[in-house]
């Protein structure tokens, strides 16, 4: 441990967002649920994919192949995720290269993306409103 908190920190509990927003993340390894998903692309921030079960393998599809922000791990043919493969899409996210480089040119575009939706005039916050809109009429012709 005392090795560790040389080098990072180990905690039982953080804000996920605070740790995305935070200048020194490099990446984010995740099991692809949709919020951490959303979290990934609204922050900026490439991804390793460690999908487990019902919608993460979906998701990480999409942040490998359409997306294209991060990288998936693959599993050994019993299911397993092999050490050396954690570390190859580490690296492959984190070495500077031109994968690399595309991954986190991807996540700002999205991230970039993400922001103009939740704008005034934005797909989102248009949507959202409109929801709002008709849930409260909905409201009205209970009373």
């Amino acid at each position: 441990m005392e090795e560790l908190e040389k080098v990072g920190r180990i905690v039982s509990w953080c804000s996920q967002l605070e740790v995305l927003t935070h200048p020194s993340l490099g990446c984010f390894v995740t099991h692809c649920g949709w919020n951490s998903t959303l979290e990934s692309i609204s922050c900026g921030v490439p991804v390793v994919a460690f999908p487990h079960w019902t919608d993460q393998g979906t998701n990480a599809k999409f942040i490998e192949d359409v997306w294209r922000t991060g990288v998936r791990l693959r599993v050994t043919e019993d299911g397993m995720v092999e050490s050396a493969e954690i570390r190859r899409c580490v690296e492959e996210v984190m070495d500077g290269g031109e994968k690399s480089i595309e991954l986190r040119e991807n996540a700002e575009k999205w991230k970039g993306l993400a922001r103009e939706a939740m704008e005034e005039s934005g797909s989102s916050n248009t949507n959202l409103k409109a929801f709002l809109e008709e849930v409260g009429a909905g409201c009205h012709s209970f009373f």
